[in-house]
């Protein structure tokens, strides 16, 4: 079956895969772009859990601070330098902070398990992981410390 180079395209943006990895998807598929990004987000996880042994030491602290009452600072991991300085990994820690703002978690545990804020029908665990599959690398929420104006500990 033929596929649209469209879809294709839009496959491999999606997922972080290749091209020849999105064009076989969508012919498994035969064509349901839906039905082809389940699969490959499905392939992406599992190879995102294997990859989960592997150290992850390299990363970035960022930070978020909401009109100057909220800050945070959030340490995330990953593998490598190259993907510490990769726009999909900075956006990943930006949205980390930016939920630990919103969301007020406890620990990291806690905050993996939340729903998202940016989609609650997601946890923050589950975004990680699909962050993780478009990468190819460990990513790791390390650690985490959240001040609010005027709040006690």
């Amino acid at each position: 079956m033929a596929v649209d180079i469209a879809q294709v395209k839009r496959l491999k943006d999606l997922t972080g895969v290749g091209l020849t990895d999105a064009k076989k998807a969508l012919e498994a598929a035969v064509g349901d772009f839906d039905k082809a990004l389940a699969a490959m987000r499905k392939k992406g996880l599992t190879k995102a859990e294997k990859r989960g042994e592997r150290e992850a030491r390299a990363g970035l602290i960022g930070t978020y601070n909401h009109d100057g009452r909220i800050g945070v600072l959030v340490e995330v991991n990953c593998e490598t330098d190259f993907v510490a300085r990769n726009e999909i990994f900075t956006g990943l820690v930006k949205d980390v902070a930016m939920h630990i703002a919103a969301s007020e978690p406890q620990d990291v545990k806690e905050l993996l398990e939340q729903p998202f804020v940016k989609n609650p029908d997601q946890s923050v665990g589950d975004y990680v992981k699909d962050h993780a599959a478009r990468l190819g690398e460990n990513v790791v929420v390390r650690r985490f410390s959240r001040l609010a104006l005027g709040e006690l500990e």
